[in-house]
């Protein structure tokens, strides 16, 4: 199946709209990005811009036994893994974002974590986590907060426009959660 792209008129009319979550009980990672891209509402799946490196770093990383694309979202969940955002509404880039909405993501972010289980959550993005989670000195890797025991794990935000780390950066990275994740010695 291939997707077609939306047109110009379809993104705009994305604004605001939201993308469901992929998630069940009982996962071993819920990725949670900052909010959906005017793509991703559009299409109706994560991390659906070309570019965005999220499905190349998860395959990479051994989350997945081929190159998934996001309109295969559904099929991570037979694979353990999950997908939420901290803030539900789309916007063209994640700095429309008040850092209040952020905490308040952060908020229903605990609720879905309390409901569902995971063993880890992966929130993508550094600034969104620093600003969500009130703290500014946050680095990459597993964090200190954990929300009722389930392990709060930080990885770089895989947008194409993310510079700062490369396909090859944001695999190693993704594959320390992973091994983390299917240990058994990971709670």
């Amino acid at each position: 199946m291939i997707e077609r792209r939306p047109t110009k008129t379809e993104l705009a009319a994305a604004v605001g709209q939201t993308v469901p979550d992929v998630i069940a009980p009982g996962l071993a990672v819920l990725f949670c990005g900052i909010n959906p891209g005017l793509y991703s509402a559009a299409t109706r799946h994560h991390f659906a811009r070309p570019g965005n490196r999220f499905w190349p770093a998860l395959h990479a990383a051994g989350f997945t036994d081929h190159l998934m694309r996001p309109w295969e979202e559904q099929g991570l969940l037979e694979r353990g893994v999950g997908i939420t955002n901290l803030v539900m509404r789309a916007t063209a880039t994640a700095a429309e974002l008040a850092p209040e909405e952020l905490r308040k993501g952060r908020v229903a972010l605990e609720r879905k974590v309390r409901r569902y289980h995971p063993r880890a959550v992966a929130i993508l993005g550094l600034g969104a986590y620093r600003s969500a989670f009130s703290r500014p000195e946050a680095r990459l890797g597993q964090q200190p907060d954990r929300f009722d025991g389930v392990v709060l794990w930080l990885l770089p935000n895989p947008s194409g426009l993310n510079a700062h780390h490369q396909l090859a950066d944001l695999a190693l990275q993704f594959r320390a959660l992973r091994k983390f994740a299917t240990s058994r010695h990971a709670n």
